[in-house]
């Protein structure tokens, strides 16, 4: 099932278009700030004020820019997809034919899920690396306010940091996943889907100055712990992830759990 899924859903035009936008705005970004190589982006701190001094630099500034709202708005695009492209084709209730379980079809999509998560994430790192290394150059990685970070910590940082954040697409992957499934349409699990990730970015904001019930609302979302990764690479380099882990890792539990009610409690070719 997993084969079918990458080749029905992963290989399809829209998908790779999908994945090379996101790809294309390490490009631009790179291009932009191509007169800036081995300086400060004037302005502006972290990563984006350190993305011109290396490779590595550049391809972590264009992760921290897309995570907020432009990996999510592919993810869901994906993971809803996934969730509901054999209904609304018409081909579902013939899998259970086939026969094909419930079960192994479930496993079989999220699977998939994952796989497109993670492909999404690494087309903005990959695009990321190959635009720096052609622009910048392949240099130590740059800390503003620091020290350069060695090879060995900087690759254990860069993938800690990759691995974070595919774990947190993956929380609103999984959603998307199971709006597909539950929802009539496709379409509507993405807007839907998309439509939490603005709300709760949009709590999150409003937590953060105000504080009270909303913060303790904010803090159960995934959305709230999803830029907390760039500190991986801060001169104190006090990053605590293990709360976020911790958040996503339940939040896919929980969407995963709806999937499964989904599939063995009515049928979703309805």
């Amino acid at each position: 099932m997993l084969r079918v899924e990458l080749a029905t859903q992963i290989l399809r035009l829209r998908t790779l278009v999908a994945l090379g936008c996101l790809a294309a705005l390490p490009v631009v970004a790179g291009l932009a700030t191509a007169s800036s190589a081995g300086k400060r982006l004037e302005g502006q701190d972290g990563l984006f004020g350190a993305a011109p001094y290396s490779a590595l630099n550049h391809a972590m500034a264009g992760l921290e820019f897309a995570g907020p709202l432009l990996l999510p708005i592919v993810v869901a695009l994906l993971g809803a997809a996934i969730g509901s492209a054999d209904r609304d084709w018409g081909i579902l209730r013939y899998l259970y034919v086939a026969p094909v379980t419930r079960g192994r079809l479930l496993a079989g999509k999220l699977a998939a899920v994952v796989v497109a998560t993670a492909a999404a994430v690494a087309s903005v790192a990959l695009a990321g690396v190959l635009t720096g290394l052609a622009l910048f150059g392949w240099h130590p990685f740059h800390v503003l306010g620091g020290a350069n970070l060695s090879a060995a910590a900087t690759l254990g940082r860069v993938a800690a940091a990759c691995g974070y954040l595919t774990l947190c697409m993956l929380s609103i992957g999984a959603l998307a996943f199971a709006l597909g499934l539950l929802l009539p349409r496709g379409a509507e699990a993405v807007a839907v889907a998309i439509g939490f990730v603005v709300v709760a970015s949009i709590l999150n904001g409003q937590a953060a100055q105000r504080g009270g019930l909303l913060h303790a609302v904010a803090v159960a979302l995934p959305v709230h712990y999803w830029q907390q990764w760039p500190a991986l690479f801060t001169p104190s380099a006090a990053a605590h992830l293990g709360p976020g882990i911790a958040v996503q890792a339940a939040a896919v539990a929980v969407c995963a759990g709806a999937a499964v009610l989904v599939l063995h409690r009515r049928d979703p070719a309805a």
